[in-house]
């Protein structure tokens, strides 16, 4: 989104507010969370999607379709608007609380339905639990603008006032990118291809648009990727971030680091069973920015991380060697223009439901 927006605004720098994407993804996710223990209620307390739903109720991760439904109804504000805090940027703090919180309003609305009350006592009763997490938010981030005055000087010393405005009005105006048109698709070797997948439960916006997965060869989705580039669009990625990656250096390599020659003994699993048995998983999500090709066929990729600037590649910027991408990329968002006839004709196919603990939906952890 940032690249158009400042293109239209026609300014050096931009940045928009993470605080409150953050508020509403949290506040979004405590009341599906809530929805499904309601859902729910009917299972023993140590069915495994209970179980794997309380069992980490609220993380900071996120799928591209997640991010569409807070834009789609909370909008987007300038940081100017509502700027960092403390908790923003380090949220062990604020996710201890809210997973206290969440955990025990859980026992409660469990309570209220073995002991005979009807789904509007339980929900009156999580309305109540979630005024306690807009309030425990709000200490933590501060609270989310309703309306906020936008001015701004461009990039040629020309000064703009646009008025007041909604962060709803404000997406619709300033974000051009045709972002409802986006396609996830997902390289999944453990399952078919040119299939559309969907993961129970993978959701931060009750009654929202699922998840939904295309799933493609490794190679397709390198290819759309290497277009996108080319094109001079940055594509949204989600990896297995940490393995073969020196974090100093901003390097990944399959190769990187040669751990076989190091205990003798040898490391050997195929992508499909590294995700059957936990070894691998989408852990971080980060922007693909550039990419060198020699004869056609991309060598190197060139990656903008989030961990900030100190000790963290080239101030942000990561060289991931294309042998990494082969072995730790999982997905990509693409418009749908950049899809084959193949992938377009599986966009139209049921969605096949992965169980809420499949390593497909670990991003949002």
């Amino acid at each position: 989104f940032r690249p158009s927006t400042m293109k239209k605004l026609n300014v050096k720098n931009f940045e928009f507010s993470q605080s409150h994407i953050h508020f509403w993804d949290k506040f979004e996710r405590s009341n599906h969370l809530l929805e499904a223990v309601l859902e729910t209620s009917d299972r023993n307390l140590d069915d495994r999607t209970i179980a794997f739903l309380l069992g980490d109720p609220i993380g900071d991760g996120g799928q591209w379709n997640m991010a569409m439904n807070l834009i789609r109804k909370h909008g987007l504000v300038p940081k100017t608007a509502f700027p960092e805090s403390k908790s923003s940027s380090n949220t062990g703090r604020m996710n201890a609380i809210l997973k206290h919180i969440l955990r025990t309003t859980a026992s409660e609305l469990r309570a209220i339905i073995d002991a005979g009350g009807s789904l509007a006592e339980a929900r009156a009763r999580k309305d109540e639990r979630l005024a306690d997490i807009w309030r425990i938010l709000c200490i933590h981030l501060g609270t989310p603008p309703e309306k906020f005055d936008w001015q701004w000087e461009d990039k040629d010393g020309k000064f703009h006032r646009r008025g007041t405005l909604t962060p709803q009005e404000f997406a619709a105006e300033y974000v051009e990118l045709d972002w409802e048109d986006y396609v996830c698709i997902v390289n999944d070797p453990r399952n078919e291809y040119y299939r559309t997948y969907t993961v129970d439960f993978l959701q931060n916006v009750a009654g929202g648009p699922p998840v939904i997965y295309l799933n493609v060869p490794s190679s397709e989705m390198k290819d759309i990727t290497q277009k996108l580039l080319e094109d001079g669009m940055p594509v949204w990625m989600g990896c297995d971030v940490g393995k073969q990656m020196h974090r100093q250096r901003g390097l990944w390599d399959a190769k990187l680091f040669d751990f076989a020659e190091l205990y003798g003994t040898e490391f050997k699993m195929n992508r499909a069973d590294r995700l059957r048995f936990g070894q691998t998983m989408m852990t971080h999500a980060m922007l693909f920015t550039g990419v060198d090709v020699v004869d056609g066929k991309p060598r190197r990729w060139r990656v903008e991380n989030s961990w900030g600037t100190k000790d963290s590649g080239e101030k942000g910027y990561y060289t991931m060697n294309d042998s990494w991408y082969d072995e730790y990329m999982f997905e990509i968002a693409c418009p749908s223009a950049y899809l084959s006839d193949e992938m377009s004709a599986g966009l139209d196919t049921e969605p096949i439901v992965l169980p809420a603990w499949d390593p497909m939906g670990s991003l949002a952890s």
